[in-house]
C-alpha cells in the first residue's frame, strides 16, 4: 500500500550484495556470526578471498556429508553429524563445522550402518558425489581426493559481491 510496488523495485548495489551474502549463508545453513568468522579467516588466508571462502564452506563436514549423498539436504547432513553418526579418519566427529582436508576419510559408524536409514543412504551415496570426493562402495567410505572446484559453486553464487559487502 505504501511505498514502491514490489515489482518495480530496483536493488541498489548494497542491496544486491546483501542478498547474495544471505543466499550463500542460507544455502550452507550458517548463522551470521559463523559466516563472518569464515569470511575473516578466508580474508586472512593467502590467495583469492572469494575462492578461499568457497573452499572453506565446501570443506565443512556437514557439506561433505551432503555432497557424498548420505543426506538429501544440508540440514539433514548437519543433524547426522550432530548426532555422532560420522567418523573422520576413524575418529568420532560431531561438529558440523569441522573442516575436512585432502586425504581425509569420511564414513558412518559401524554400529549405525545396519540402521534402515543408513542402509538406504549408503546405497544412494556416491551416485552424485562431487568430483573432488571419491566414494568407495565396498568399504562404504568417502575420501577427499583434492580441493573442490570453485567454478561449480561460482555458477550458483557471485561471491565477489559477498567480499565487496564485507569490505565496506
Amino acid at each position: 500500500m505504501h511505498g514502491p510496488k514490489q515489482g518495480n523495485v530496483r536493488l541498489t548495489e548494497y542491496g544486491s550484495q546483501l542478498r547474495m551474502k544471505q543466499r550463500v549463508k542460507r544455502t550452507y545453513g550458517l548463522a551470521e556470526k559463523q559466516f563472518r568468522k569464515f569470511f575473516e579467516h578466508a580474508a586472512r588466508s593467502k590467495g583469492d578471498t572469494a575462492e578461499n571462502l568457497l573452499k572453506m564452506l565446501e570443506f565443512r563436514l556437514d557439506n561433505v556429508v551432503f555432497r557424498i549423498g548420505m543426506a538429501e539436504t544440508r540440514a539433514q547432513a548437519r543433524q547426522i553429524v550432530n548426532h555422532g553418526h560420522i567418523l573422520v579418519n576413524g575418529a568420532h566427529v560431531d561438529i558440523p563445522s569441522y573442516i575436512v582436508s585432502v586425504d581425509d576419510v569420511i564414513s558412518v559408524k559401524e554400529s549405525k550402518q545396519a540402521k534402515p536409514y543408513f542402509v538406504t543412504a549408503l546405497e544412494r551415496a556416491g551416485k552424485q558425489t562431487a568430483d573432488w570426493i571419491m566414494w568407495d562402495r565396498t568399504k562404504k567410505e568417502a575420501r577427499i581426493v583434492n580441493s573442490p572446484d570453485v567454478e561449480q559453486a561460482k555458477q550458483q553464487f557471485d561471491v565477489r559481491q559477498v567480499v565487496e559487502y564485507y569490505s565496506r
